[in-house]
């Protein structure tokens, strides 16, 4: 998993409330168990039409928004079904964070276990950042894990709380396994010591 730091990019609009993982991956997309590839179905139901060709309405399909990395979303983001797939699909198709005034549990938890940070703010500091993504691509964001605060691009600075093992966890780039393998010699003198005193296991 790559580290998180400090990213500056544009930020796309989002503010529809309780988006949830099926609208963000559809349940037919939900076939692979590979991260990558995910990006295309993004949003399909919105993203594409019937027969296929992008809804030019959709935020994301708009030419200022399509390398958009952070989203700013309205309320409830991510609830639903427990797909891990929803963030494995924001990831591949760019995005590295997710603000709300709140995520359901397990999308959230999701985040940080595939190097996406999700962000909680209040209203009135997620309404300033609404508006200032809505200026499009020329109004670029930074969002500063290791200090936890988002500039806007006025240079305003609002400061956000994180969870200090899962910050330590994006800023290292560690997921489960990377945890696990942290402790490789650890383990590696564990099982030594219990094969020597343990042959017949």
């Amino acid at each position: 998993m790559d580290k998180f730091e400090k990213l500056t990019g544009v930020a796309a609009p989002m503010p529809l409330v309780n988006i949830d993982t099926d609208m963000i991956i559809p349940k037919n997309f939900l076939k692979t168990i590979k991260r990558s590839g995910l990006g295309v179905h993004a949003f399909a139901e919105m993203r594409y039409d019937d027969n296929g060709n992008e809804n030019p309405d959709f935020v994301l399909n708009k030419p200022q928004y399509r390398e958009a990395q952070v989203l700013v979303a309205g309320d409830n983001f991510g609830c639903g079904s427990s797909r891990e797939h929803a963030p494995w699909a924001l990831a591949d198709f760019g995005i590295k964070v997710v603000i709300s005034t709140s995520f359901a549990d397990i999308f959230f938890n999701n985040c940080f276990k595939n190097g996406m940070l999700p962000i909680v703010l209040p209203q009135e500091q997620v309404d300033l950042l609404m508006k200032d993504a809505e200026k499009g691509s020329n109004a670029r964001m930074t969002v500063d894990l290791e200090n936890q605060q988002i500039t806007t691009s006025e240079g305003d600075v609002i400061p956000f709380d994180v969870d200090a093992f899962k910050k330590h966890c994006l800023l290292e780039g560690l997921d489960d396994i990377g945890l696990t393998l942290a402790k490789a010699s650890a383990i590696d003198s564990f099982e030594a010591q219990a094969a020597q005193s343990r042959p017949w296991v």
